[in-house]
């Protein structure tokens, strides 16, 4: 479950040996304009990426089961709705109805063996909606 890191307005999403290269996701929330929308961290390439989840050729949610955004070769982000098929470093679509598009990427770091999300406008995390 996301939690604030104290004094850095990071959020804490995960262990990062919980994402595995090309596996699960992790999922957690943000807050645009008091809306809640799903959003999701992956490993690609020995990196962590966060990203909106929302298919840039329609909003919709990627993940075709709970954490499960990659293709079935681990190399590619999929839209589970449409097809669309996205590079999972940048979030650049590179096949299918979105193609030149992109995911909306989301700051996350890895630091001391956890991953968190900066928030950056406009995206807040949901304690910072209500003014905490």
């Amino acid at each position: 479950m996301p939690e604030r890191a104290a004094g850095q307005g990071a959020v804490r999403l995960c262990a990062a040996a919980d994402l595995e290269e090309g596996g699960l996701g992790v999922r957690f929330s943000v807050v645009v304009d008091s809306r809640e929308i799903g959003a999701f961290v992956v490993r690609f390439d020995g990196a962590a990426h966060g990203y909106l989840n929302q298919c840039a050729h329609v909003p919709m949610e990627l993940d075709w089961q709970e954490g499960r955004f990659f293709d079935s070769s681990g190399l590619y982000l999929m839209c589970a709705t449409h097809g669309a098929v996205y590079a999972p470093d940048s979030g650049e679509c590179v096949g299918g109805p979105c193609r030149g598009a992109a995911l909306a990427k989301l700051r996350v770091e890895e630091r001391d063996g956890q991953v968190f999300w900066f928030p950056e406008g406009p995206y807040r995390a949901a304690a910072q909606a209500d003014g905490t």
